[in-house]
């Protein structure tokens, strides 16, 4: 018996914490909507979310009590304010800064990191641009990436913005993911040209490193 009422206990827990992570979700949206809806109205989107990407990689990944005093419930409105005048004045433009104000003054700023999240997004919604994530076995060549966002432009209908990174175990020499979807030579007929040079590619570096080694006796 205690051991199914444990069980219920961690179910709750688990749905009632599902429903907090929708509820930020739905408040970060309506903050990033009017982010971005202000800056899109002055021409300076671009500029702001870089802005906002600094103050978030920057200031809160660098400085944790910094993001623990924005988002402590004890700490006043005003003094959050002051504290962003303190930080921010002048290093970021009066819209971002007041922007973080209004944001205070709901106190919503523990949703800081998902709203910036979110405003990226919609941005890149706006611009028709989508995050590829590409693992290869071997670094990829300019010439060649060219040819993959080539590819990838024509297989996405959409800008993609391509975050590489190299994984010697990958087989068949390269994996795509957009979102949850993953392409490979099996599933993506359109990359099958691409994954081929990369095992050519993967195949003349191991023969490479094979000569390099190679006795030059012949033994």
């Amino acid at each position: 018996m205690p051991d199914r009422f444990q069980r219920e206990s961690e179910d709750a827990q688990t749905a009632a914490q599902i429903l907090a992570d929708v509820g930020v979700e739905h408040i970060a949206d309506v903050y990033a909507e009017a982010l971005v809806s202000s800056t899109e109205k002055a021409g300076r989107t671009d500029e702001v979310l870089g802005e906002f990407d600094a103050v978030v990689e920057e200031l809160l990944e660098r400085f944790p009590q910094l993001e623990a005093a924005l988002q402590s419930a004890r700490i006043s409105h005003e003094e959050k304010s002051g504290l962003l005048d303190r930080v921010l004045g002048g290093r970021v433009s009066p819209l971002l800064l007041n922007f973080l104000k209004v944001v205070s003054r709901h106190g919503r700023l523990d949703c800081l990191r998902v709203i910036h999240r979110r405003a990226r997004r919609i941005v890149d919604q706006m611009r028709g641009r989508v995050h590829v994530r590409l693992t290869t076995a071997a670094p990829v060549d300019d010439a060649l990436a060219a040819k993959l966002g080539l590819r990838l432009r024509e297989l996405l209908g959409a800008e993609p913005i391509v975050h590489a990174r190299t994984d010697p175990g990958v087989i068949g020499g390269m994996v795509v993911r957009v979102g949850d979807t993953v392409y490979d030579g099996s599933v993506a007929n359109q990359l099958e040209q691409l994954r081929q040079q990369m095992i050519d590619r993967s195949a003349h570096e191991i023969q490479s490193r094979r000569d390099r080694f190679r006795d030059p006796a012949g033994n």
